[in-house]
């Protein structure tokens, strides 16, 4: 197996666009004003959409880099209570923030340090590998739900 091409797929799988767009391009240009709004039968604004997304890929990115690491509470601790977020400053911060560790798990991913198929120390069997592919695969489901809302929300131009 090429470990280094195996290392380079799995940090494109993080944030490419080659099935479907990618989480930059679902955040670009979203009314403020729709950043909190839930559509009838939605259950989640996009904020709290976001906000989970962050979370979750952060406390997973931690998990594979840091044996002090305590998760949050399941489940109140990974979406946040209000629809809407508190700021503009705050979403801002959110996107920067996603996209920042998304791109720290691809350097993880690519770091041939790292043992991709080792159980973790501190967990209970998990490894990288498939942390990464959690992180990539909640990412995904998340930004369907994103683009969807944005649809309902009458705030998405087809490409």
């Amino acid at each position: 197996m090429d470990d280094k091409a195996l290392r380079e797929q799995l940090r494109r799988f993080l944030s490419w666009h080659e099935a479907h767009l990618d989480w930059k391009k679902a955040l670009a240009d979203l009314p403020a004003e729709h950043r909190g709004r839930k559509p009838k039968g939605a259950p989640h604004s996009a904020w709290q959409l976001l906000e989970h997304a962050r979370i979750a890929q952060r406390d997973m990115l931690e998990f594979c880099r840091n044996p002090k690491h305590v998760s949050p509470d399941w489940p109140s601790g990974y979406w946040p209570k209000a629809a809407s977020p508190p700021s503009a400053a705050a979403w801002e911060s959110s996107v920067r923030r996603f996209e920042e560790d998304n791109e720290a798990t691809g350097k993880l991913v690519a770091d041939r340090k790292t043992d991709l198929f080792a159980p973790i120390p501190h967990g209970s069997g998990q490894t990288v590998l498939r942390e990464v592919l959690l992180i990539a695969d909640h990412n995904s489901y998340h930004l369907g739900q994103f683009v969807l809302l944005r649809r309902l929300l009458g705030s998405w131009r087809e490409t």
